[in-house]
Order: structure tokens, then C-alpha cells, then sequence
């Protein structure tokens, strides 16, 4: 049976234990790796980020208070690496037609036809829907990001984010109004 995160934390600030650093990499993999995947940058790369929480991680790993849940620790870590990494990259303000490949446009014109769904692939679907939240602000795609794309629950988004509850609501009916104006532009 592998040993507990906190055995291996133990392990790691007494001896800097790179076996133990390994065995908590992989632990918290997965749910890094989701959350990155999640929140990527367009056009970074995913391990790229996944290793800067990680080195975030150990950095820090001496402000961990035992008494919290690690996972919810992580997240939140993880989350600030993500929105450090999409404030600092440049972004256009708009989207345009030819920014999207073939399939992207395809899945755009299916969708405003409103044919048959089946026609369209989600990929190019989930694809079509990431280049809009790329043209978002960071706030804004955090949230419908959170809410909608990872079905976290209010109580979820405040304890990553430490928003309230009305700021999440407010931001989330906002986002979504620029969303399907973003997309109406496109159409």
C-alpha cells in the first residue's frame, strides 16, 4: 500500500526525499494534470504547466497547514499557476474566422444551421467553444469554466476562487452574455 501524502510531505521536509517527492508527483498528478488541461493557455503546453505547479508546489510546500485537505490545497495552487499563466500571455481581443481549422469551422456552421447534432464532432465542438474562452478575460473564463465546463457547485468555485456566492453568479451571467455575443460575432 502507498504511503499517505502527508508521510510522504514528512519524508520530503525532513530529509528532502526526492523518492518521497516522486511518489507525491505521482499522487497529485491526475488532478493537476485536469485542472491544467482545464485552464491551458492557448498554445502552451500542458506538461509544461503541470511542472510549474508542481515546482510552485514544492516551493511552497512549507506554508501547508496538515490540518487542511491537500487536494483543496492543490487546486488552488494550481488554479493561480493557470491565471498567472493566461494574465501573462498576450491575447487577441477578438476571435476570427480564420483563426479556426476546418473542423472548428464546420462544427461553428452546424451549429448555426442547428442540424442534426450528431453531424458534429464534440471535439471540434469543445475545440470551437475553447477558442471563444480563449478571447475572454481570465475572470470570466475561470468561472464558466468552473461552473459549466467542470460542474463545480457554488460552495466548490468559492472555496477555490474565495469569491462569494453573488460575485460567482453575477460573473458567470455576464460571462455568458459575452460568450453568445462572441459567438453571434462569429455567426
Amino acid at each position: 500500500m502507498p504511503p499517505e501524502p502527508s508521510q510522504l510531505i514528512a519524508a520530503w521536509h525532513s530529509a528532502r526525499d526526492e523518492t518521497a517527492a516522486r511518489q507525491l508527483i505521482d499522487v497529485l498528478y491526475p488532478q493537476v494534470i485536469r485542472i491544467v488541461r482545464n485552464h491551458l493557455p492557448f498554445r502552451l503546453d500542458e506538461e509544461d504547466l503541470a511542472q510549474e505547479v508542481f515546482a510552485q508546489f514544492f516551493k511552497t510546500l512549507d506554508r501547508y497547514d496538515p490540518a487542511l485537505p491537500l487536494e483543496n490545497w492543490v487546486t488552488r495552487l494550481a488554479m493561480n499557476v493557470c491565471l498567472k499563466a493566461l494574465r501573462s500571455r498576450k491575447r487577441r481581443p477578438e476571435l476570427r474566422w480564420s483563426d479556426l481549422s476546418e473542423p472548428e469551422q464546420h462544427a461553428l456552421e452546424s451549429l448555426m444551421r442547428e442540424t442534426d447534432e450528431s453531424a458534429v464532432k464534440d471535439d471540434d465542438v469543445k475545440a470551437l467553444l475553447h477558442h471563444l474562452l480563449e478571447t475572454m478575460d481570465v475572470k470570466d473564463r475561470l468561472v464558466l469554466t468552473l461552473l459549466h465546463l467542470e460542474e463545480k457547485t457554488l460552495k466548490e468555485i468559492q472555496a477555490i476562487t474565495g469569491w462569494s456566492s453573488i460575485v460567482i453568479r453575477m460573473r458567470a451571467y455576464r460571462a455568458r452574455g459575452k460568450l453568445r455575443k462572441l459567438f453571434d460575432d462569429l455567426s
